[in-house]
């Protein structure tokens, strides 16, 4: 595993003041990359050829570096570029997706913001389930096997893949039924099921707090909040409900887009404490805990219990929907403030403080 002292010793090598902030090519690159050229920083992007129209279009990327797939960020040419150009990456979903768990903790050799102790926390839903309880925070049950189903759940999958592949089940038969159906439309695969996740469905409001954790300011500060929009499930109530019976619709979960929320005042003192405790228990299980962007995944009912089922440690494709207008950085920065400008503000502030190693690893 790649030590948190190779990486401050690449950092130090680095110009601190011709500092690059560089992504895959996918996800939140455009919030990334808009961010860091207010903060005055150049930007990478390493992308494939089928994604150049969209950093064509928004030409925010100074530098592109091509690869055939994302996994060629492993490259070592690719690696040692990114290091010339004094390169920060931003880990985002797409890394998660496409690059292995075990080559970032091993073979990633390019200062990251972040915490890759913390990369196994969030990748294995056991492990990530003991830091939210420890946290204090409540989560739905969780089920151990098929046969255990004694009410409305939802079966889950490994990785960061858009809730692609999710359904519902409220039997040991019914789950049969769906997720045979299913592997043979090919919207799952056998090997999906045994690395499956099922969760008790908690009926409310699914909510996406967006949290910042800063290790130069030391606080942990709510940025925004969304929503989001799932296909089929949020199109199925456009369907009368005989007709959902007679064509017997399986909805699926795959994410479209993403949608701003604001909170009703009355809850934030709830969700603020969430922020920091989550904090608090990063510092201890993977010290120095969540440096910069998280996200924590929850459910709100009609009693304004929120039910938290999973976090993201690192920048969420949600954080989009606040490019230059989240009201809560707003609340806090004034005009102008959002995810990827707050991430390349951090690096700013650590280069200037010369403490570019308190945000890396």
């Amino acid at each position: 595993m790649i030590e948190k002292e190779d990486m401050d010793a690449v950092v130090k090598k680095y110009n601190k003041h011709k500092l690059s902030i560089g992504t895959l090519g996918s996800h939140s690159a455009l919030n990334i990359f808009k961010g860091a050229k207010e903060e005055g920083f150049r930007t990478v992007c390493i992308l494939t050829k089928d994604r150049e129209i969209v950093y064509k279009k928004f030409p925010l990327a100074d530098e592109m570096i091509y690869v055939d797939d994302f996994s060629g960020l492993l490259d070592a040419r690719v690696q040692e570029k990114l290091r010339k150009l004094n390169t920060i990456l931003i880990p985002h979903g797409s890394f998660n997706a496409y690059v292995s768990m075990e080559a970032l903790l091993n073979d990633l050799q390019v200062p990251m913001l972040g915490n890759r102790r913390l990369l196994r926390w969030e990748i294995d839903r056991d492990m990530q389930r003991r830091w939210l309880q420890k946290s204090g925070l409540t989560l739905p049950k969780i089920y151990g096997s098929p046969d255990d189903i004694d009410q409305l759940v939802i079966a889950k999958f490994p990785g960061a893949r858009g809730g692609r592949g999710y359904f519902l089940a409220d039997s040991p038969e019914s789950f049969r039924r769906k997720s045979e159906d299913m592997v043979k439309k090919g919207q799952i695969s056998k090997e999906d099921l045994r690395g499956m996740h099922l969760q008790q469905y908690v009926l409310g409001v699914n909510v996406y707090f967006q949290y910042f954790s800063s290790t130069v300011e030391d606080e942990v500060e709510l940025l925004g909040m969304d929503k989001r929009y799932e296909s089929t499930v949020d199109a199925i109530g456009r369907i009368p409900a005989n007709e959902q019976i007679q064509i017997d619709i399986n909805p699926t979960y795959s994410i479209v887009g993403n949608i701003p929320l604001v909170l009703r005042e009355s809850l934030l003192p709830e969700v603020l404490e969430m922020g920091d405790n989550v904090q608090k228990t990063a510092e201890d299980i993977a010290p120095p805990g969540v440096i910069g962007p998280f996200c924590l995944e929850t459910i709100i009912t009609d009693t304004m219990k929120i039910y938290t089922f999973e976090i993201s440690a690192r920048i969420v494709a949600g954080s989009n929907v606040g490019i230059g207008t989240s009201p809560y950085a707003y609340l806090k920065y004034g005009e102008g403030m959002y995810m990827g400008r707050r991430i390349a503000l951090e690096i700013r502030k650590a280069a200037e403080m010369d403490k570019l190693e308190k945000v890396i690893y």
